[in-house]
C-alpha cells in the first residue's frame, strides 16, 4: 500500500507527546502541582493505581529522546509545556528553572534539525488555579492568555507552531462531564460552561500572542470524528446529528463562524453556557493552522443496548474501532463546512498490547497496518483538495495514558518503566523507512 503513497516534498513528518505523560520530575526544580498530579494520587482514579511522578523521566532523558527522534528521521516534534513547571501557581511568578528545561529541549532539537511544535495546554492545569475554580472560573481564561504571551515572548521565534489547546473536548467532557479525567467532576452543566471558557481562553491567548509577535504559526488542536448513524432509523440519525453538533461543530463553529451550532444549543437546553457580550468576537480569531487529532468515528445507536460498530478491521487496545476512512470523510466534510487554514494531523496512532521486548525487538505489525491505512486515507483527503501540511504519529514513547495509567501503550518506542530503557518497535523502524521513501 505505502509503496505507491507519495506525499508532497514539503510535507512534515513528526511524532508527538505531552508533558504530563512523559516528563516525570513532578516536583523538581520548582514545578508546582497540576490537577493530574492531584488526580493520579487520588485512590481509585487511575485504573492501575499509578501516577505521573516519574513517567518516562523525559525531564532528565530529553537528550536521549531527541536522539531517538533523529534516528527516526522525523523533521518535527510536537510536545506540550507543563504550565505548572513554568508558572507553579498558574499566575504570579515565573519559574526560570522550568523555562530553562524547555530551552535545553529546544537547543537539542535545533542540533538535530527537528522543528518544534508546541502545545500550551495538554490538560495539566496548575492546581493553584483549580483551587480557585479551575476552568469553571472565567478568570482562568485570562491567566491562560498571560501564560501564552510569556511563552510567545520567550519562544515565539524558536518554534514552528504554537497551539493553544489540545482537545478541549476532553478537558470539558472527560474532566467535567463524566469525571473520567482530572479534575474529576461529573456535572454536564459545568462541562458545557468549561467548554466556553476554554474557547474564550483560546481567543484571548491568540490575541495576546499576536501582540507579542514572533514567527510561530498559531492555532489550536481539536479531536474530531465523523458521527455515523448505526441504522437509517430517525432516532439513530438524530443521535448522530447531536453527537457531531455537540462535539465537532461545538468547537469549530465559534472559531470559524462566531457562534455555537443551533442544534447543539437547543440540545443543551438549560445546560447551555453563559456567554458574555463580545465573547465570540474574542474567540473568532484568525488561526494559521488547525490541528486535527483522529482515532475513531462515533457510531451512533439509540437502541438499548446500543448496536456496536462492525469493526471490520478490529479494535485497538483501547477498544476503539479501527476506521481509517473516517479520516478521509471527516477532512472532506470539514472542508465543505468551513473556510479552513492549513491542517496538521497532530495525533493519530493506536494502543497495542506490546509489553514485551523479545531479543531486542517489539513486533507490532498491527500498528504498522493501522498507520499505513490512515496515511492512505489522509492522502485520499488531500487528493480531494484538503490542505494538509503534516502528520504527527502518536506517540513517540509508551507513556502514562491518563486514567489507564501505564497499562496502555501508544508508543512506537517501547519503554521499560522499571529501567527506563527505550527500544524502538518494528513500527518505529517502519516509520523511518516510510519517511526515507518519501524523501527519495
Amino acid at each position: 500500500m505505502t509503496d505507491t503513497l507519495q506525499f508532497p516534498p514539503s510535507f512534515t513528518w513528526g511524532v508527538a507527546t505531552s508533558s504530563f505523560q512523559i516528563e516525570g520530575a513532578a516536583a523538581t526544580d520548582g514545578k508546582g502541582p497540576s490537577i493530574w498530579d492531584t488526580f493520579s494520587h487520588t485512590p481509585g482514579k487511575v485504573i492501575d493505581g499509578s501516577n505521573g511522578d516519574v513517567a518516562c523521566d523525559h525531564y532528565h532523558r530529553y537528550a536521549e529522546d531527541v536522539g531517538l527522534m533523529a534516528d527516526l528521521h522525523v523533521d518535527a516534534y510536537r510536545f506540550s509545556m507543563a504550565w505548572a513547571r513554568v508558572q507553579p501557581a498558574g499566575k504570579g511568578a515565573w519559574n526560570e528553572a522550568g523555562f530553562a528545561f524547555y530551552e535545553r529541549l529546544l537547543d537539542e532539537l535545533d542540533k538535530k534539525n527537528i522543528a518544534a511544535h508546541v502545545t500550551l495546554y495538554h490538560w495539566d492545569l496548575p492546581q493553584g488555579l483549580q483551587d480557585e475554580g479551575g476552568w469553571l472560573n472565567r478568570d482562568t481564561a485570562y491567566h491562560f492568555a498571560e501564560y501564552a504571551a510569556e511563552v510567545a515572548r520567550r519562544f515565539g521565534n524558536r518554534v514552528k507552531t504554537i497551539a493553544t489547546h489540545n482537545e478541549p473536548w476532553c478537558t470539558a467532557n472527560l474532566g467535567y462531564g463524566n469525571a473520567q479525567f482530572a479534575p474529576g467532576v461529573a456535572d454536564v452543566k459545568q462541562s458545557v460552561q468549561v467548554s466556553h471558557h476554554l474557547l474564550l481562553s483560546h481567543g484571548l491567548a491568540m490575541t495576546a500572542m499576536r501582540a507579542v509577535g514572533g514567527s510561530a504559526q498559531l492555532g489550536i488542536v481539536l479531536n474530531q470524528w465523523t458521527a455515523d448513524a448505526a441504522t437509517d432509523s430517525q432516532a439513530d440519525r438524530d443521535l448522530a446529528q447531536w453527537e457531531y453538533a455537540r462535539s465537532v461543530q461545538w468547537f469549530m463553529d465559534p472559531i470559524f463562524k462566531g457562534h455555537y451550532p443551533d442544534y447543539a444549543l437547543r440540545g443543551h437546553g438549560a445546560n447551555a453556557p453563559e456567554v458574555q457580550e463580545g465573547d465570540f468576537d474574542i474567540i473568532r480569531q484568525p488561526i494559521d493552522f488547525l490541528g486535527v487529532n483522529y482515532y475513531f468515528r462515533s457510531f451512533c445507536s439509540a437502541e438499548t443496548p446500543p448496536r456496536q460498530a462492525p469493526a471490520a478491521l478490529g479494535t485497538t487496545d483501547m477498544g476503539w474501532e479501527i476506521y481509517p476512512q473516517g479520516l478521509t470523510e471527516l477532512l472532506v466534510k470539514l472542508k465543505g463546512e468551513y473556510d479552513l487554514p492549513p491542517i496538521y494531523i497532530t495525533e493519530n496512532g493506536m494502543a497495542n498490547p506490546d509489553h514485551q521486548v523479545v531479543e531486542g525487538r517489539v513486533a507490532d505489525a498491527k500498528r504498522i497496518d493501522y498507520v499505513e491505512r490512515h496515511l492512505a486515507a489522509l492522502k485520499e483527503a488531500m487528493d480531494a483538495g484538503v490542505d494538509v501540511q503534516g502528520y504527527f504519529l502518536w506517540s513517540l514513547l509508551d507513556n502514562f495514558e491518563w486514567n489507564s495509567g501505564y497499562a496502555k501503550r501508544f508508543g512506537i518506542i517501547h519503554v521499560d518503566y522499571a529501567t527506563q530503557k527505550r527500544t524502538p518497535k518494528d513500527s518505529a523502524l517502519w516509520y523511518r523507512e516510510f519517511i526515507d521513501m518519501q524523501r527519495r
